[in-house]
């Protein structure tokens, strides 16, 4: 089909639930996405921070054809040993002890809810079931995680919603420190929030919250989904600054474009979890397990957390330098590795627009800033033909 064939089949078949870019995409390698065309463009997105190995990448590749060809998927029933070996590459890569394997971000972030519930309860014997998060971040689109998240326009027409969820104003420690109560059971919490904007949590303010924590008892979730595996310099975001969570939750870039997250957290915590308290039919399957196991190792490997932090700071550089330059287009530059946000004066969908129709995929989050995050392989010359371009729309701006 072409791309006008797939988009039309679309329009009869499937549910309106995307605002979809305006191209189909046929097949990928490397960092670059091609449409039924024969139009190549310069992936700036990974599938939202997923391929951070890139594309097609011939070791994940040969892993999905091996591992296809002995196992797929038993079922949680059985002990399985890609399991066992991905848990402990995945566990070597934080102070946590212990992992449980499920299919998506959302669903990491509710089985952390209700790991911290059920642990104060069993655990604790402490009737704690309150999570608190931040205005901004989000969490998953599931009843509970859409709760959670501090963004209302996600929740409209799905009341009545969940109880038990406080939202406090972003990097606001008197405000967080007046809602924790007896009834809390957990801080959720992004390092870096991405649909938020690119915003990372003050370092001040999230040792402070950590603190916080300890003192009066609170379990601290951080969620990973979007910063770990590499993207903003080290594996995991929290890392920069030294902290502990007790409860981490992953997903996007583990499996390389297969659907996999993730809860890790400490063995005391992990006791909120006895044999049939959770479970979960596809989670951590064989050929998905063998698949984020060859791409921890890789990364690992090729050192790609060491390279997203040196790639960050040059392009970092690059892009203070066109903030100079366009002081009234551009606000500010927010760079954490290779997870980059560019915040415009004003609404960006037109520059937007002009870097895809010059072949560059990004995307527009809060309708003003720039967010890039691109493949943890991606070059420099690819990122300073991206400057380029856009040092072009905003003179001609």
């Amino acid at each position: 089909m072409n791309s006008e064939d797939i988009k039309e089949g679309e329009a009869k078949a499937l549910c309106r639930t995307y605002a979809r870019y305006p191209l189909a995409v046929s097949r990928g390698q490397g960092t670059k996405l091609i449409t039924p065309e024969g139009r190549v463009y310069t992936d700036l997105l990974a599938g939202i921070a997923v391929c951070n190995l890139g594309h097609s990448h011939p070791e994940l590749v040969e892993v999905i054809c091996s591992q296809a060809a002995k196992l797929i998927h038993v079922s949680n029933l059985f002990y399985q040993e890609e399991q066992v070996s991905l848990a402990r590459r995945l566990l070597g890569t934080s102070h946590l002890e212990r992992v449980f394997f499920c299919n998506s971000g959302a669903e990491a972030n509710e089985g952390a809810i209700k790991l911290a519930r059920r642990y104060m309860r069993e655990g604790r014997g402490q009737e704690r079931f309150e999570i608190i998060t931040l205005s901004g971040s989000f969490h998953g689109r599931t009843l509970a995680t859409l709760t959670a998240t501090g963004q209302d326009k996600i929740k409209t027409g799905f009341g009545p919603l969940p109880e038990g969820f406080i939202t406090v104003p972003f990097a606001d420690l008197a405000a967080m420190e007046a809602a924790i109560s007896e009834r809390t059971a957990a801080v959720l919490v992004e390092m870096i929030q991405g649909e938020g904007g690119v915003r990372p949590l003050p370092e001040d303010y999230a040792r402070d919250l950590a603190a916080l924590c300890a003192k009066r008892g609170v379990l601290l979730i951080v969620d990973e989904i979007q910063t770990g595996v590499g993207r903003t310099g080290k594996f995991w975001a929290h890392q920069h600054l030294g902290l502990t969570p007790d409860i981490v939750t992953v997903a996007k870039g583990l499996a390389g474009g297969l659907p996999m997250g993730a809860v890790m957290c400490s063995e005391e915590v992990s006791k909120g979890f006895p044999p049939g308290s959770h479970g979960t039919t596809f989670g951590g399957n064989a050929l998905i397990s063998a698949v984020a196991d060859k791409v921890i190792e890789i990364i690992e490997r090729d050192d790609l957390c060491g390279r997203a932090a040196r790639m960050g700071d040059w392009l970092r550089e690059r892009l203070e330098g066109l903030k100079a330059r366009f002081p009234d287009r551009i606000v500010d530059v927010r760079v954490h590795g290779l997870m980059i946000g560019i915040e415009l004066a004003q609404p960006g969908a037109d520059v937007w627009k002009a870097l895809l129709e010059q072949g560059f995929i990004l995307n527009l989050t809060q309708d003003t800033v720039l967010r890039l995050l691109p493949p943890l392989v991606i070059t420099q010359e690819e990122l300073e033909a991206f400057v380029v371009a856009l040092e072009s729309i905003l003179s001609a701006l």
